[in-house]
């Protein structure tokens, strides 16, 4: 018996196809971390809630729908940065990406519509869990109950956010007066409420950090293991969130209230409050099992019982083994790839350790698991959170520029110990380094578009051999045909 007994129509896209929330129960579940998933089990949603296990085991299952090779176990990624002038196309079809590479992908592509309908899918897992959780509030302790909720509330917070980054114009294009998506935080058990108006960017970002804010009160400090600190969950998890958004907000102020949080103010940059952060010494320990190092804050974990699916890893798609995406050392002017810039050197272990040649063709070896490709898809690391810092530090009025520069050479030091980026007297040069930084540092890890997009820069799009600008329709991806089928409200 499934957990919830709904209808489901025929589209997989429509809101009430929730299917069963995933509940993940085994021996001594409440010790055994969500790492490797066990069988899901039939349990009535009146008994769902009945024990701590069964919730705990319930919010695991909430990762688990998160972790999708669909969401953000690969396509998130993927999606963000073949968009623009890092890779080329090797194998040229619809699941490889190809439409989004050439920027010809429309409201009829089914993989992007995937992701669309595995997000709302998750959300309304989500929406049905805490309402759950309110309702079972007694069986659980105070900490308990906070845990599991935050935890959920971070779900649904990062989900959203992914959303509107994807689907909807940037917000500093107008201060997100734009249309967004629809804003659902009621669990959907019919068809009835399919028509749903979108809100506007605005309010999903507001909703995006009233999750983060509860989210960060709610959560633990930190967990008692290793793969607990870096695949759920704490406060450091939506506060390092919450310094992504405000970025992408263009509110420097912001994110230096959240970056401050979790960043000293001098090197060496080691956070020791709550969970504790640092750097590696050496950058491909962060790529190597156990993925577990003080420099992930939060990443997804999988096991060969859930693997990302065929054609949805990180691996499947930068490492040599399938190759569908080489790095660019072509192009001219807008298209030239990160990997031919001259600041980027073979002294840099990002380079020497962290790409390959096959052939004629250079490559990420970022993440080299072989079939079933197992490895954790990391989502944020402390190195982002420095460089959100650094950028907020040059970018605000009557920012520390010695902090910023200073952030900037821990990041890029490193990896390149000997590397000096001269003088940079300004905040505008700080930020252009900064920016290069990024490109280098985050390479393949999802977040080359969105790094354009916050600050409404047109898309060098390699794929298209153009440079695609905020007004134009190709820059945000279409709300899916199915979507608009079941909600005709959902286009303003």
């Amino acid at each position: 018996m499934k957990i919830f007994s709904i209808k489901t129509y025929k589209k997989g896209i429509v809101k009430v196809a929730i299917l069963s929330l995933p509940l993940m129960l085994a021996v001594s579940s409440c010790k055994k971390d969500f790492l490797v998933a066990a069988p899901e089990l039939s349990l009535s949603d009146a008994n769902a809630y009945d024990t701590p296990e069964r919730v705990q085991s319930l919010v695991y299952g909430l990762y688990s729908t998160a972790k999708s090779g669909s969401l953000f176990g690969g396509r998130y990624q993927i999606y963000n940065d073949i968009r623009a002038e890092e890779f080329i196309c090797r194998v040229a079809n619809g699941v490889t990406g190809a439409t989004v590479w050439n920027a010809t992908n429309n409201s009829a592509d089914t993989y992007t519509a995937s992701f669309w309908s595995q997000s709302y899918l998750l959300i309304n897992r989500i929406n049905l869990f805490l309402e759950g959780l309110e309702a079972n509030k007694s069986k659980l302790t105070p900490a308990q109950y906070d845990n599991y909720k935050g935890e959920a509330q971070f779900l649904r917070g990062l989900t959203y956010f992914g959303l509107v980054q994807i689907f909807a114009k940037p917000y500093v294009a107008d201060n997100g007066a734009s249309r967004g998506l629809p804003l659902r935080l009621a669990s959907e058990k019919t068809g009835e409420n399919n028509s749903l108006k979108s809100s506007s960017v605005a309010q999903i970002y507001t909703q995006v950090l009233k999750d983060l804010n509860e989210a960060e009160a709610s959560l633990p400090d930190t967990y008692s293991t290793a793969v607990n600190k870096t695949t759920r969950a704490h406060k450091n998890t939506a506060i390092a969130l919450k310094s992504r958004v405000y970025l992408a907000m263009g509110d420097y102020p912001k994110v230096l209230l959240e970056g401050n949080k979790i960043v000293p103010q001098s090197a060496p940059f080691v956070n020791t409050a709550r969970t504790a952060h640092a750097l590696q010494a050496n950058v491909t320990n962060v790529y190597v099992t156990p993925f577990t190092t003080s420099e992930s804050i939060f990443s997804f974990p999988f096991a060969d019982t859930n693997a990302p699916g065929t054609q949805n890893q990180l691996g499947y798609y930068y490492n040599v083994g399938n190759l569908e995406y080489y790095f660019n050392t072509g192009g001219t002017g807008s298209l030239v790839g990160i990997f031919s810039d001259a600041s980027w050197t073979n002294s840099d272990d990002r380079k020497s350790l962290l790409t390959g040649i096959n052939g004629t063709m250079n490559y990420s070896k970022k993440f080299s698991a072989v079939s079933p490709y197992l490895d954790n898809v990391p989502m944020i690391r402390y190195a982002e959170i420095l460089l959100n810092v650094a950028e907020a530090e040059a970018s605000v009025s009557g920012g520390n520029l010695v902090r910023s520069r200073a952030l900037l050479d821990a990041v890029r030091k490193r990896s390149d110990a000997s590397y000096n980026f001269g003088t940079l007297s300004t905040g505008a040069d700080l930020v252009t380094a900064i920016l290069k930084e990024r490109r280098i540092e985050l390479l393949g890890e999802g977040f080359r578009f969105n790094d354009l997009a916050r600050k409404a820069m047109p898309i060098p799009s390699i794929g298209s051999g153009s440079s695609i600008p905020v007004t134009d329709a190709r820059y945000i991806f279409p709300i899916p045909d199915a979507e608009v089928i079941y909600n005709p409200l959902v286009n303003w």
